[in-house]
């Protein structure tokens, strides 16, 4: 116990503020896992039909807040989201901090809560998955009155 008190009074004197979970901070620009409702990252935002089926579903993120990786390599993408969150009103923060980094499987969009949410899918595909194709089934062929009298003798 008097190793916390000795590293609060530490940091206290020092002016530094322990900040909880770094490494999951740096990974959501900033924000907790268990506040994250949606996830894209930097290759999914070149994705036509992915940037699509987001701002398709942009009006179910009222009362969540926007982050926007500011390396996003799509601006076109990032300025649609911009003009439509301002004209839902959804709340949308530009991060162009140490967090925001540039890999492939890096957060590009996250759409979070203030609170724990702890959504358990939070990638775009898991969120909205694709439509599976629909087959038609062929019709089932109609027995005649012999078949259905005689039939399965042999």
């Amino acid at each position: 116990m008097s190793e916390d008190l000795e590293k609060r009074v530490e940091y206290a004197a020092s002016g530094i503020t322990p900040q909880t979970k770094p490494d999951e901070r740096r990974r959501y620009l900033g924000s907790l896992r268990e506040r994250v409702y949606l996830r894209m990252n930097l290759t999914e935002c070149q994705d036509p039909a992915l940037t699509q089926l987001f701002l398709a579903h942009l009006k179910d993120y009222q009362g969540y807040t926007i982050l926007i990786n500011g390396n996003t390599p799509n601006p076109a993408f990032v300025g649609k989201i911009e003009s439509q969150a301002s004209k839902l009103g959804i709340p949308f923060r530009l991060v162009n901090d140490d967090t925001a980094k540039t890999g492939d499987d890096d957060s590009a969009i996250l759409v979070v809560s203030k609170t724990a949410i702890n959504q358990m899918r939070v990638e775009i595909g898991q969120v909205y998955p694709p439509e599976l194709p629909k087959e038609k089934l062929p019709a089932p062929k109609k027995k005649g009155l012999f078949e259905r009298l005689f039939g399965d003798q042999k």
